[in-house]
């Protein structure tokens, strides 16, 4: 585990790197708009999607790594713009992010939603312009990453998701609209990170199908999680506040069914994304041990 820990870190430092390499200088007139930018994605973070994407590409042994590192960036900024628009007044209202203030309590509500709207823009910016300048035989693949890129955080994904979440907030849920608001809100990105990295590494459309199954099963497995923590969590680890969902009188997974019950989802929705992922790769040997103990580090955090 320590080890783990250890090259979990230096991942996620390389993508912090990568990051820096991709953000705009603060300069110009809008340097403003640049700084706000800058302040939230570079607040830390566990880099999850990124990596998912980048150990996914590698569990399918893709060789040329340069691809996937602009998607990376892309979707570690559109998860970002998410992040700072959840935080809003206007939705749940929170002061704190990954252990510091939030994007609107440091620049204001109206520079908040710029720069989130900055952040989604800019990041398919950068996907796009690496799509256009591939080589000729990487064209396909990069435009069908850029298809995932642009469906799953829209309007039929997380965006689709959050307004379902955000209309019956403070009113009872039923079961399958839950199940519907992990799926597109939470899931739909994690799906995005892993197809994106599947394809990348010249994937079929059938394996990517199924990654994208695999990436459901995690998502799910996560936002169950998120929701434990919400619960249980302590504030000082989680670097946010903890009884969020019971401030903002939301239906989470404990609420409807129980804590017992979301524990073990946990794990089921876990171990069926992993017997998919060792399926797909069975037959050709694959193997990426930091993948999986990525996933079960997701499935398993205190934070």
């Amino acid at each position: 585990m320590v080890m783990f820990k250890e090259e979990l870190a230096e991942k996620a430092a390389a993508v912090d790197a990568l990051l820096e390499r991709y953000l705009p200088e603060e300069k110009g007139y809008a340097k403003t708009i640049f700084s706000a930018m800058r302040y939230s994605v570079m607040a830390g973070g566990k880099r999850i999607r990124p990596l998912l994407m980048m150990e996914t590409f590698r569990y399918f042994q893709g060789e040329n790594e340069k691809l996937v590192e602009p998607f990376m960036t892309a979707i570690e900024m559109i998860h970002t713009y998410s992040l700072i628009h959840d935080d809003l007044p206007a939705v749940d209202n929170d002061d704190y992010r990954r252990g510091r203030l939030t994007s609107h309590k440091v620049y204001g509500e109206a520079m908040a939603i710029l720069a989130g709207d900055a952040l989604q823009s800019y990041a398919y910016e950068v996907a796009a312009a690496a799509a256009a300048d591939a080589a000729p035989e990487d064209m396909p693949r990069m435009a069908q990453a850029m298809k995932v890129l642009t469906h799953k955080p829209g309007i039929y994904g997380m965006v689709g998701g959050q307004v379902v979440d955000v209309e019956l907030t403070g009113k009872p849920i039923p079961e399958d609209v839950l199940h519907f608001i992990f799926e597109l809100k939470t899931a739909d990105m994690i799906e995005a990170a892993m197809m994106i990295g599947a394809i990348l590494a010249g994937e079929s459309q059938e394996t990517v199908a199924q990654i994208e199954k695999a990436g459901l099963d995690i998502g799910m497995a996560f936002q169950i999680q998120d929701d434990i923590l919400d619960e249980t969590g302590d504030e000082a680890v989680l670097g946010k506040p903890v009884h969020s969902d019971e401030k903002n009188v939301k239906t989470t997974w404990v609420t409807a069914y129980g804590m017992e019950k979301a524990v073990q989802d946990v794990r089921e929705y876990s171990d069926e994304a992993v017997r998919i992922l060792r399926e797909t790769g069975e037959s050709r040997h694959l193997s990426n041990d930091f993948l999986f103990a990525l996933i079960e580090h997701m499935v398993g955090r205190k934070r």
